[in-house]
């Protein structure tokens, strides 16, 4: 990747977590789950602040995603891993309870929906540059989120 705008390689890559050799997005996935859980730990952060920062995010990810992608001559380069950040967090927005078994169910089923891209998942890939790298996660995230808020409805996470 070019270091045009190292200020947008940051963000992209999620502060290096997309440079990791084996599976960046799951990367990217993690290090969002392992904020979210300090910050509900620590600051007791719930559902509407896991929302919150997926919007607060949501700009940012676009610009940065669309930087990079132009910078590597890549529609969607794997080293750019903010949009698993937004996805995961919006994730983590349906969960009843913040538990160990939410947490491993928020992160399986992002991923799960991530990779399996079920209608219109993958035709969000489609849209332009940075929106497009983001919009299929932020759907995939709202997949799970569904799935996780339904699970915690029955009390099975």
């Amino acid at each position: 990747m070019n270091k045009a705008n190292p200020f947008a390689r940051l963000i992209a890559t999620w502060f290096g977590c997309g440079l990791s050799p084996w599976a960046p997005g799951t990367a990217g996935s993690a290090a969002a789950l392992a904020i979210a859980i300090a910050l509900h730990h620590y600051l007791g952060f719930g559902r509407w602040h896991f929302l919150a920062m997926a919007a607060l995010l949501a700009l940012p990810a676009v610009w940065s995603a669309g930087v990079a992608a132009r910078d590597a001559g890549v529609e969607d380069p794997g080293f750019v891993v903010v949009d698993e950040v937004l996805g995961q967090w919006i994730t983590l927005a349906g969960a009843a309870a913040y538990n160990w078994k939410s947490y491993l169910a928020a992160f399986a089923l992002f991923r799960l929906f991530d990779i399996w891209k079920p209608f219109p998942v993958r035709q969000l890939e489609a849209l332009p540059g940075g929106l497009g790298i983001n919009a299929d996660d932020a759907m995939a995230g709202l997949y799970a989120a569904l799935v996780l808020f339904l699970a915690g409805c029955f009390n099975l996470v």
